[in-house]
């Protein structure tokens, strides 16, 4: 009797008070061997865009990919060694159906240890888009991100270099990792929403927009008084301008945007004054490190305490200015969607495995930027780029497009490859409808002999925004 006793007492303290500790044990591979022994659950692109194969092994099926490199900076990876990223991480509960809400009934499969076959994610990427995006960055390194403004759908989230997360996804695929690893070029890195770049030109956007919501200009055709030669305060150095033609006093918001006007910008910036510039940046997700799409979007910069000289080369996206391609890309929606910025959504809705709805995202709005007034002087400046200005590679026929290029210098005194950047949005002619795409586009380094935003970064931008005027 004793001996039984003393079997039960150890049971239960096995059993009870050391489950959590025997569960999360690195010995014990029963979860290991339960999460890999059904299909895992889709992410959708129009289509499944990945599957499960059978291993005949202990672990009984693998992730594969369909067009894996195409779709890596939206899927992530799923390996039996090194875990999951983005989409496959977020949602792993629901794709290996582990989620309680994809059980009937949550407290029998608990005590049963059933588990559900896996849930699916249908996500926001329209196929040909995505598929524009990568082919125009082709072997560039570089980023796309495209939004629908209306609503924040993400339509496409490109990164290049690319890689195929199927060659990751088995417990023999250490050489394959190791390689992606050790690749100069970083494969792996999510360009779209883990990395952060000067943005040059295209920040003058956000500069203009302050300016026109707080008083500073309230004619875009106008003269805005700013000197030139434009010293940055507290200094004796001159803000220089990339052409001659912005080498003049007298200008308007008009030409300085159209002919990209450093002195202009910067002193713009500085008149508006700092508070009011890190307002405006924010209102397009700058300084926000908590930017879940669901995955999570590295924190673009403005500086939040500058002085003066410093505030007006932020004000021309240099300094510490740095932002994501998506934040970019949200800035040229918010000016399309009326100063509404919407939160940026990669995902449409979550599944069963037999399609039942589990949750259904939608559109949320991130901030108001401004009102409807100054949005269309936004866009009237945006056009003015595109139709007479350094903008020109993103004209589409029978297609109204607003654009700002912007080349980011970078290195040490500068000797870096420039960072060629294009923000715009396109609608058809004639349409006074919010833009149903707006795009962002940064090439971080290429062997084109012309570096700039106009001369490599716009044609990408056209062929993604035309993709969705055609469809």
């Amino acid at each position: 009797m004793l001996l039984i006793i003393v079997l039960a007492v150890q049971g239960t303290r096995v059993q009870v008070f050391q489950k959590k500790e025997l569960d999360n044990n690195s010995a014990n591979q029963r979860a290991t061997v339960q999460r890999y022994a059904q299909p895992r659950g889709n992410l959708i692109a129009g289509q499944p865009v990945t599957g499960s194969v059978a291993t005949g092994g202990r672990l009984a099926y693998r992730r594969t990919y369909t067009d894996g490199p195409l779709y890596a900076a939206v899927t992530g990876y799923s390996s039996q060694i090194y875990g999951n990223t983005q989409l496959e991480g977020v949602y792993d509960p629901l794709l290996t159906g582990t989620d309680p809400r994809l059980a009937g009934w949550a407290v029998w499969d608990a005590i049963t240890r059933h588990q559900q076959p896996g849930g699916d994610v249908v996500t926001t990427i329209d196929p040909a888009v995505q598929r524009a995006a990568m082919q125009g960055l082709g072997n560039q390194k570089g980023a796309v991100a495209a939004i629908e403004p209306a609503t924040g759908r993400i339509l496409a989230l490109a990164s290049t270099p690319s890689y195929d997360p199927g060659s990751i996804a088995g417990t023999t695929d250490q050489a394959a990792w190791e390689k992606l690893q050790a690749d100069p070029d970083q494969p792996m890195l999510n360009r779209a929403l883990r990395q952060i770049y000067p943005p040059g030109s295209t920040f003058k956007v956000v500069t203009a927009a302050a300016a026109l919501a707080n008083g500073t200009v309230t004619d875009i055709q106008a003269p805005t008084g700013a000197p030139y030669p434009y010293v940055l305060p507290g200094t004796t150095t001159t803000l220089n301008n990339d052409t001659a033609a912005c080498n003049q006093e007298g200008l308007s918001l008009d030409d300085a945007m159209t002919m990209s006007c450093n002195s202009v910008m910067g002193w713009l910036g500085v008149q508006t004054g700092l508070d009011r510039m890190v307002a405006m940046a924010k209102n397009f997700g700058f300084d926000d490190a908590k930017l879940d799409i669901p995955v999570r979007a590295a924190r673009s910069n403005f500086d939040t305490s500058m002085n003066a000289s410093q505030l007006a080369l932020s004000s021309i996206g240099q300094y510490n200015t740095a932002a994501t391609p998506l934040v970019m890309a949200m800035v040229a929606a918010g000016a399309a969607a009326n100063g509404q910025v919407m939160y940026p959504q990669l995902v449409d809705r979550l599944t069963k495995a037999d399609g039942t709805q589990v949750q259904l995202m939608r559109p949320t709005l991130y901030r108001q930027a401004f009102g409807p007034g100054v949005a269309a002087q936004v866009r009237r400046l945006m056009v003015d780029v595109v139709d007479n200005g350094t903008g020109a590679n993103a004209q589409i026929p029978g297609a109204e497009v607003g654009g700002k290029t912007g080349t980011a210098e970078h290195g040490v005194d500068n000797t870096g490859t420039p960072y060629a950047w294009f923000i715009a949005w396109a609608r058809p002619a004639g349409s006074t409808d919010v833009p149903p795409v707006a795009v962002a586009v940064v090439i971080a380094d290429s062997r084109a002999s012309d570096v700039t935003g106009g001369g490599l970064a716009a044609p990408i931008a056209k062929s993604v925004m035309q993709t969705v005027l055609n469809r």
